[in-house]
Parts: C-alpha cells; sequence; structure tokens
C-alpha cells in the first residue's frame, strides 16, 4: 500500500469514527446509558445445535422464544425488513427484523444508527428462511454497547501481522482462526493438567518475583521492592524452589507458570512465556523422557484423534518411539566434514565454531564449544521427535553427572519440527558438588559482559538437609501449543506478545 493509500485510508477511519461518536452522543442526549440487565436465554451455539433438525414447519408449530446478544458482523437493508448477521463468542447466526423493531426504541431512530460491531441484545423466535437459513425473527432490539471504532473494511478480518498482534481484540473478532487456536490453546493446557493430575502430581505454586533468580543461565527483568528497600527480581524459571518442595517431603510435583528472560524477542522467543516444570522424587533423567513420550501421545490423541499432527509440512506421529541420540552423534550426523576425533580436541572445535560463525567467548571450554555447534548446525534440523542426551556438564550445571565421567550429565533436551520443547535431567544432589558448581559460574560470569551471576545460598543451604534421587523436566508451552496448531511464530499462539511500543490510535 502506498503511501496516499494510507492516508485515504486513515482519513476515511477518522471521518467515521466521528459519526460514530456523534450517533453515541445523540443516543446519550435520548437516554442511552449503556444498559446492562440484558439476560440471554440461549447462546448462538446452542441455538445451532439443539434446533439444526428443526424443520420451518416444526418452528411454525413449535414456537422457540430466545434472547440471544451478540456483536453485529454485518448488516443487508431491505427497505422495511432488513438482515443482521449477529456474532455469539465466535458463532454467527442471522437477525431479521422490521423497521418497526428500530422505530419502537428511543435510542434507534434509523437502521443508519446501527454499525457493524455494535452490541446488540435481541427478544424474538426461531424460523428458517426460504433458503432454509435458521434465524433469530425479532421482536425487540436492544441496544447494549455502541462500537466507535470502526472495523476492518467488509469484514474480511485483519490481515496485517503486526496489526493482528498489537489489536488482538480485534483480531479475536475478526479472525476465526485465530479465536479457534486460543480456544485450543486452552484446552490444550486444560489437557496437560489433566494429564499431570491422572499421574498423581500435586499442582503448586513458587514465586513469580526473587530475591536470587535462579535455575537457568539467563539475564533476569529487575524491579524495586519499595518497603524492603532491595532489588527483586521477576523470575528467570522455578527450579529451585520447586526442588526445595521435593526436599521438604513432596514426591511428585508440578507448576504450569510465567518466566521471564531479558533477552531476545524472535519467532521461537517471547520474554514472557509459559512452561511446565514437573519433578519425581526417585525417578532419573530416563523415566522423565518415557514420562514425556506418554505426555506427547496423550495430547496428540485428546487434541487430534489420531496419533500424528502435520506440522510446517512434516507429519509427526507420536505412536513411534522418540529418537534418543547424544550431542556428540548429532552432531556427526549433520556435519560430514566433522570428524569424532576433532569433537574432543579443543582447538579443532575453536577452529570449528569460528568456520560457522561463532562468537567464541575466551571462557568456553570444549563443552560449551560442542553445544554451540550442536546448537547451530544439528538443532533445527531435529524434524521427527527426538532425545538429545549426553550434554555437557559445562552447559549443564544443575544435573547430575553420567556415571563414570564428569564431562557429561544425565540430561536430555526433546527437540520436535526443528524446536526445543522439553528439557530435563536426572537433579544434581550432591550439595557440595552443585556449590563448587555454582562457584565455576560465578567466576565464568565475573570474566564476562553480563559479569553478574546469582549465587542461590539459600539453595544451597536447603540441599544440604538432602534433595532425593529426583528426575526434573521442563516443557515449553508456548512451542508446544505451536506444534498443535501448525504455527511458526511463537507471537500467534501467545494473546499478547512483547512488542516495541508505538502509538497505535
Amino acid at each position: 500500500m502506498n503511501k496516499k493509500s494510507i492516508c485515504n485510508e486513515i482519513k476515511q477511519e477518522t471521518t467515521e469514527k466521528k459519526n460514530r461518536a456523534n450517533k453515541l452522543a445523540f443516543m446519550k442526549k435520548n437516554g442511552f446509558n449503556f444498559p446492562n440487565s440484558f439476560k440471554r436465554s440461549h447462546t448462538a451455539d446452542l441455538i445451532h445445535r439443539k434446533y439444526k433438525t428443526y424443520t420451518r414447519d416444526m418452528l411454525k408449530t413449535n414456537i422457540v422464544k430466545v434472547n440471544i446478544a451478540g456483536r453485529v458482523m454485518q448488516k443487508r437493508i431491505m427497505g422495511k425488513s432488513s438482515f443482521i448477521t449477529l456474532k455469539d463468542v465466535n458463532t454467527l447466526i442471522q437477525i431479521y427484523y422490521k423497521k418497526k423493531c428500530i422505530e419502537s426504541n428511543i435510542y434507534l431512530t434509523s437502521n443508519d444508527i446501527l454499525d457493524i460491531g455494535d452490541i446488540l441484545g435481541i427478544e424474538g423466535y426461531l424460523f428458517r428462511t426460504k433458503t432454509k437459513e435458521l434465524s433469530v425473527y425479532c421482536e425487540n432490539i436492544i441496544l447494549l454497547t455502541k462500537s466507535v471504532n470502526s472495523f476492518p473494511d467488509k469484514f474480511h478480518g485483519l490481515s496485517n501481522k503486526e496489526l493482528c498482534y498489537r489489536k488482538r481484540h480485534l483480531d479475536l473478532i475478526t479472525n476465526k482462526k485465530t479465536f479457534f487456536r486460543f480456544q485450543q490453546r486452552s484446552y490444550i493446557v486444560s489437557k496437560i493438567r489433566s494429564f499431570m493430575e491422572k499421574n498423581h502430581f500435586l499442582e503448586v505454586e513458587t514465586p513469580i518475583m526473587q530475591n536470587v533468580p535462579g535455575g537457568a543461565n539467563a539475564r533476569p527483568f529487575i524491579t524495586y521492592h519499595n518497603s524492603l528497600d532491595i532489588d527483586i527480581y521477576l523470575r528467570i524459571a522455578p527450579e529451585l524452589y520447586l526442588k526445595r518442595l521435593i526436599i521438604g517431603g513432596f514426591d511428585k510435583i508440578f507448576e504450569i507458570n510465567k518466566s521471564f528472560r531479558n533477552e531476545g524477542v524472535s519467532v521461537r522467543h517471547n520474554p514472557e512465556f509459559t512452561m511446565m516444570e514437573a519433578y519425581m522424587a526417585y525417578h532419573n533423567y530416563k523415566d522423565a523422557m518415557k514420562f514425556i513420550e506418554n505426555l506427547f501421545l496423550y495430547l496428540c490423541t485428546v487434541i487430534t484423534g489420531t496419533y500424528a499432527i502435520e506440522f510446517n509440512k512434516h507429519v509427526l506421529n507420536f505412536k513411534n518411539k522418540f529418537k534418543v541420540i547424544s550431542m556428540k552423534e548429532s552432531i556427526l550426523l549433520f556435519n560430514s566434514n566433522i570428524r569424532f576425533s576433532d569433537l574432543n580436541n579443543y582447538k579443532k572445535l575453536k577452529n570449528i565454531s569460528l568456520s560457522l560463525g561463532i562468537k567464541k567467548n575466551k571462557q568456553w571450554g570444549i563443552g560449551k564449544l560442542l553445544n554451540e555447534i550442536f546448537e547451530k548446525t544439528v538443532e533445527k534440523k531435529l524434524i521427527e521427535p527426538t532425545f538429545i542426551v549426553d550434554y555437557p556438564t559445562e552447559v549443564s550445571p544443575l544435573a547430575k553427572n553420567k556415571r563414570n565421567t564428569i564431562e557429561y550429565t544425565e540430561r536430555f533436551e526433546l527437540f520436535i519440527g526443528g524446536y526445543e520443547i522439553a528439557n530435563g535431567f536426572s537433579e544434581l544432589n550432591d550439595s557440595e558438588e552443585q556449590k563448587n558448581r555454582f562457584l565455576q559460574q560465578k567466576k565464568y560470569y565475573k570474566n564476562t559482559k553480563q559479569k553478574k551471576f546469582f549465587y542461590d545460598s539459600s539453595y544451597i543451604n536447603a540441599l544440604e538437609y538432602g534433595l532425593p534421587p529426583t528426575a526434573g523436566l521442563g516443557i515449553g508451552i508456548d512451542r508446544l501449543v505451536m506444534l498443535f496448531t501448525n504455527q511458526k511464530n511463537i507471537r500467534d499462539v501467545i494473546l499478547f506478545p512483547v512488542l516495541r511500543p508505538k502509538n497505535f490510535k
């Protein structure tokens, strides 16, 4: 759209808004005050489901009185008789009314006073038109809310993606697919919660505001508590608090939570995101992997009725056993120019990372280089559900080491459709080892741009009371919803994603 077209569109919207505002002012002058006493007897969805088999004759002999309410989506003025399409939640229903319904109302002096977007209460009865469409014969119209802002032309919905994110309310009104997607999201979260409860997990809550942010390597958001005169941080993960609960005696717990990371924004990342973390005492990382497989199979069957979904032109089957590959094996699998001997050679890994455009930090060891090469060359190629295991200890400070090695841990990450979906490990429950790893991290961050590492001494103190052998897992809910709704941008599954401020009137 050129600059002239944009200016004309803005001018047209401004004129329409003024016209609508004038109508509202006129109605207020005549006593309109946004009434709130109208009661619905039916929803549009209920009407369509309950009376879909009723013929014209049946509705003539069995009068069905209804009170429904919704938003005007379309108008067809036909002299003394007119039709309105009303949207109730996400279902449309046709309303037939005669001119006298308007004229008998002191606020509605003519058809012109009703606009697309107005919210109406309708009193009437059901009938079928000559084209057999189930409709409401209106006996009385009550204007409940006047819409002052204009709606997209011809009401075909918002197509501008940025406007969809910035004006989600309008996106939901005008785009049925968007509305359905967020209904799906709610349903998916509900089913996750149901699965956890069926498996005897207790849902808990941990602090969003924390004195010491921990549980992941990420930059936190900082705020300030006036009364306590201290900095407070929005959590980057609930992990350390949840493990305190396992120490306290709970054996299977989970939390569906909001976490926050003061980092980049992309099609895969939003600074505020939803995740589920779960912990199982007397289990290990292999148990957690099996648990996640069962969860995804359950979700797939209850959501789709089948064992498979389509994501980005790929068919993903959750009935098949998930692949399990070590990080080193995956690097060799997708990089024919890298040999096995290179993976234990610091100098070779450094040169490989430089050739890939990875900006190496002088503090990195072999483990961190392996992880960076993996993320750069492998992650997006993991389409079928795949567990990557044997993560380096250097990038897994909270995970238990694999038996007979200090370089690698009992940790996994799950990748599906090229996205990291879940993370988990056998929890490190040696308090002395955990303390040493925290101190190593503190030393590492001291020599980086981030400078500050948040050492949680209170967690170490809790760990010293004894954490039983425990498996922990975290699942990114937003990315999981992306999978099951076949979306490529995380903003399309978050109702109000973080955006750069912009003045949208």
